[in-house]
């Protein structure tokens, strides 16, 4: 059967110019895809546990309870914002609008000058 498709592909004439390339040098693999973006199942629906997986968007912590100022004191609320590795948790992990991923960056690096959060995290 994948010989019959692969038969109606190379004449349907020339290819449009697909990003995935003309496939016609792979032998039963069929169309395809982009590979799929972590999370349970692997992305697809016929994956273990049957469903989907649906991702809340994420929303700035700083912007929905009002905090103005990210001081370099509040170890608390900056540990939150560091790995346990000790790296800055991106934008895209953690939801904090730009500005005050900017303002929270620099909160940390001050923090970690004056030894109150840790350059590395534990080396064991």
């Amino acid at each position: 059967m994948a010989e019959e498709t692969r038969a109606t592909e190379s004449s349907s004439g020339p290819s449009t110019g697909s990003s995935f390339g003309s496939g016609g040098d792979r032998p039963d693999r069929g169309e395809r895809r982009p590979p799929s973006r972590g999370g349970p199942g692997g992305g697809r629906e016929g994956g273990p546990g049957g469903r989907k997986y649906f991702r809340r968007k994420k929303v700035c912590k700083f912007c929905v309870e009002k905090i103005e100022a990210i001081n370099y004191k509040d170890i608390r609320l900056l540990a939150q914002f560091v790995a346990e590795s000790g790296r800055i948790v991106p934008r895209r992990l953690s939801g904090v609008c730009t500005p005050h991923q900017r303002r929270l960056s620099s909160a940390i690096k001050q923090a970690r000058n004056i030894a109150l959060l840790p350059f590395a995290g534990r080396a064991g």
